[in-house]
């Protein structure tokens, strides 16, 4: 299965250095599970032909507001809605949980009440589990088709399902105690209140559920794979 990885924004020249870029570091979060993945640089302009040039997407984060007036996003929006009606996967991390939302009739705003860092507790289908989480904008408004699987104190649409294509999920479950660290200390100063970035130092190494929800999203486009026809059947 080809996971088409849709980059809208780029990793720290650091991490670049020693991890790769945000899709380097996305076929590392999910390896393990056979995916091959073709990677598509929307923040610089490019896109696949369609949707089917994957079996199933996935969306990363950025820096970048959904609501920006950025040449890319309206292209991008309608590549989501495309990729609905062709009914392939779609994963969104993030600002591709952000994006997805607003392409699809939401709402997504620079949340009033500030930033959510580091280490964070969500409730996630009735389990409350950690992830790392770095961001200020919010879903505040989710598509009318959307089911809100996930939340926290702090984040009221923090997951969400449309139908059984699209999973979304605003903590990062590619952010390891590496990847945080150095956003952290080298995006986060001056930008970030003090004592939240040194909670989330202080949380680098405690343990987190990550790795389930990587799980989920492995399962996700497996099963969607499953339900796919088969060259025979089309």
């Amino acid at each position: 299965m080809k996971i088409g990885i849709l980059m809208t924004g780029h990793a720290l020249p650091s991490l670049i250095e020693r991890r790769g870029d945000y899709d380097a570091i996305f076929a590392e979060m999910l390896a393990g599970y056979g995916f091959d993945f073709e990677n598509f640089a929307v923040v610089d302009g490019q896109f696949p032909d369609g949707p089917t040039d994957a079996d199933g997407w996935l969306i990363t984060g950025s820096k970048h507001g959904a609501y920006e007036d950025l040449p890319w996003i309206p292209p991008l929006e309608a590549l989501i809605r495309d990729i609905q009606a062709a009914g392939r996967p779609l994963v969104g991390v993030c600002f591709g949980h952000q994006i997805i939302a607003q392409a699809l009739g939401g709402q997504v705003v620079k949340y009033p009440g500030g930033w959510s860092v580091g280490r964070q507790t969500y409730t996630i289908d009735g389990e409350r589990i950690k992830m790392n989480a770095w961001h200020q904008d919010q879903v505040i408004e989710a598509p009318k088709d959307a089911r809100i699987i996930g939340h926290s104190d702090f984040c009221a649409n923090a997951a969400m399902a449309i139908g059984d294509t699209i999973l979304t999920i605003q903590p990062h479950p590619e952010f390891d105690a590496d990847i945080l660290g150095a956003i952290v200390e080298e995006r986060g100063r001056g930008v970030v209140p003090e004592a939240l970035l040194k909670t989330a130092r202080d949380d680098l190494h405690q343990p987190n559920d990550r790795m389930d929800f990587v799980a989920r999203i492995a399962g996700f486009f497996q099963a969607a794979a499953q339900r796919a026809p088969s060259e025979a059947e089309i």
